[in-house]
């Protein structure tokens, strides 16, 4: 290389980097909120699109990677190599490798559960939401086993949903999506299609589900009529589960899912379709249940969790909603079940599409970004 073209290449090099830097996210910087002055501090990047999260008892993340990984993150940010006797899965558009969450009871029985999108065993063109688990030993899931597939294997590449949370007695609820363009199939129950199904951890289905003894349903159903649940989290006092579903353009949703109802999707919505055409002209649908809070326009609700926690006393019992538009967190101020107000939090900070969030060991809230190179981000109390 000439010494002119070293020069130059130097010269574009730095103004490149200039460029990045400019672009980048602000982290480890202090911003206010109604409550609490709050730092963002990234513990790991370069995760590819990052979709699930769950903390292990010794304070490591599992984090999923939605083209297949699964990887351990420690707290100081060490990313493992992707942890092995993860099942295949369908990577495409909106498929992939999705939630993770651990047994309840993990210190005796390590199961970690995975939710992901499966192709059909049989060898067709469809695919579908599957739940599996495997015990983790060491860098690797062993004992795998599918304990949920939905139901049918349908082409497509949208609306797998899906959370796995644990009730209070133990069962595992699954939160599914109408695959799109199979919407309709939200309001039948010989299909998985936009259902919430609850079963036992071990695939079993519980007694008391409340279609068991329809010949026309399938028993995991627990309740239907959703769009797209991407998130969901238990109520820390009542114990009931709150789901979070992503709507259209406008209308999504905030339900608390009772067995057997029926939550309206497609005929009764807040929101229109993508390209501003009328999906239904009623908001509200005689036999189904208005949604306990909805935003219009929509902000792409991701994952929710309740916050229980030390570090954030002001925030103690409050709903927080992460969303992919707008790169925020919706803090909700519950009284009880009542949606009092709402606060938007992080968006200066984070600068990305936020696709989940947890409450780790610590008491810290912890965000993952919807990103080729996603973040491992930690919020804490600035005052602490």
């Amino acid at each position: 290389m000439s010494r002119t073209t070293q020069t130059a290449f130097v010269t574009l090099t730095s103004a490149l980097s200039l460029c990045v830097a400019l672009w980048q996210p602000a982290y480890g910087q202090t911003a206010a909120t109604e409550r609490h002055q709050v730092n963002a501090t990234t513990v790991a990047e370069g995760l590819n699109f990052p979709w699930g999260l769950a903390f292990l008892p010794n304070g490591d993340a599992l984090i999923t990677e939605k083209s297949g990984s699964l990887r351990r993150v420690s707290p100081n940010g060490a990313i493992s190599a992707p942890i092995k006797g993860v099942p295949d899965v369908v990577y495409k558009s909106q498929g992939g490798l999705l939630d993770v969450a651990i047994d309840p009871n993990f210190a005796d029985t390590p199961w970690v559960y995975l939710s992901y999108a499966e192709a059909d065993p049989a060898g067709g063109d469809g695919n579908s939401t599957a739940v599996a688990r495997g015990k983790l030993n060491g860098n690797a899931l062993t004992d795998v086993t599918v304990i949920f597939r939905g139901a049918p294997k349908y082409k497509s590449g949208a609306h797998f949903g899906s959370r796995l949370v644990f009730s209070p007695q133990g069962h595992l609820f699954i939160t599914l999506g109408d695959r799109y363009s199979a919407m309709d199939d939200a309001q039948t129950l010989d299909n998985h299609h936009g259902k919430v199904v609850r079963i036992w951890p071990d695939g079993s289905i519980p007694k008391d589900n409340p279609f068991v003894r329809d010949d026309g349903a399938l028993d995991a159903i627990w309740s239907y009529g959703h769009r797209n649940v991407q998130g969901a989290a238990i109520h820390p006092e009542t114990g009931a589960l709150w789901t979070v579903e992503h709507g259209p353009k406008g209308g999504d949703e905030i339900n608390i899912p009772e067995a057997g109802k029926n939550y309206g999707w497609p005929i009764a919505t807040y929101g229109v379709d993508y390209d501003g055409s009328v999906i239904s002209d009623q908001t509200h649908a005689e036999g189904t249940v208005q949604p306990h809070y909805y935003w219009v326009p929509s902000i792409a609700t991701s994952n929710m969790i309740f916050y229980t926690g030390d570090m954030f006393p002001a925030w103690q019992g409050d709903a927080l909603i992460a969303a992919l538009k707008g790169a925020k967190v919706a803090r909700l101020d519950l009284d009880g079940e009542r949606v009092m107000h709402e606060e938007s939090l992080f968006a200066e900070l984070i600068q990305q599409r936020i696709r989940d969030i947890a409450q780790g060991p610590d008491g810290a809230i912890y965000l993952i970004t919807d990103d080729r190179n996603g973040r491992f981000i930690r919020i804490t109390n600035a005052a602490e």
